[in-house]
């Protein structure tokens, strides 16, 4: 059964800027995991199950309106989860809002933790390795339209792949 997940890619110069960084710090699975906000964790779903996935999915996106997404700053789950992020300071309610439409139907799923949209930089890694991370992107920030997000299956050699991508609303504002 393929592992799939949905997330908000995060655009150029930012994605490969934060992937980088991510490698830099020891994070060595930052290299199959392209930067994103996640919208749904890792979920397998029954490959016969895809096209109906695919359907929800365009559904939810024909129903969102695009927005804008500010990143700034740094956050992090310690002590109940070993992760560091980039903090999403503008756009949380409209992750919020289109994480739960996407987890309807037939991605209705549990989550472990409670939604808190955010870019991980390091994950899994030693306290000494986290602090620095939270410390050196510290002033990081930066600006884009939300205006699609993708779908990505999990390939077992090239990590996760973008495999459709779905356009939010234009807005006209």
């Amino acid at each position: 059964m393929p592992t799939i997940g949905v997330a908000v890619a995060i655009p150029e110069p930012w994605a490969t800027e934060l992937q980088d960084y991510r490698t830099s710090v020891g994070d060595l699975t930052a290299t199959q995991i392209p930067t994103h906000i996640t919208l749904i964790p890792p979920v397998e779903v029954s490959a016969d199950d895809l096209p109906g996935v695919e359907a929800h999915l365009a559904a939810v996106a024909g129903s969102v309106d695009a927005f804008r997404i500010h990143l700034r700053g740094t956050g992090t789950f310690r002590p109940v989860s070993p992760v560091v992020f980039v903090s999403v300071v503008e756009g949380i309610s409209q992750c919020e809002q289109l994480a739960l439409a996407v987890r309807r139907g037939p991605l209705a799923v549990e989550l472990a933790f409670p939604y808190h949209p955010h870019v991980t930089v390091a994950h899994h890694l030693a306290d000494a390795q986290l602090d620095r991370a939270f410390a050196e992107l510290a002033d990081f920030e930066c600006e884009f339209a939300a205006d699609h997000f993708a779908l990505y299956v999990h390939d077992d050699g090239a990590g996760w792949q973008p495999t459709r991508e779905f356009a939010l609303l234009a807005t006209t504002a």
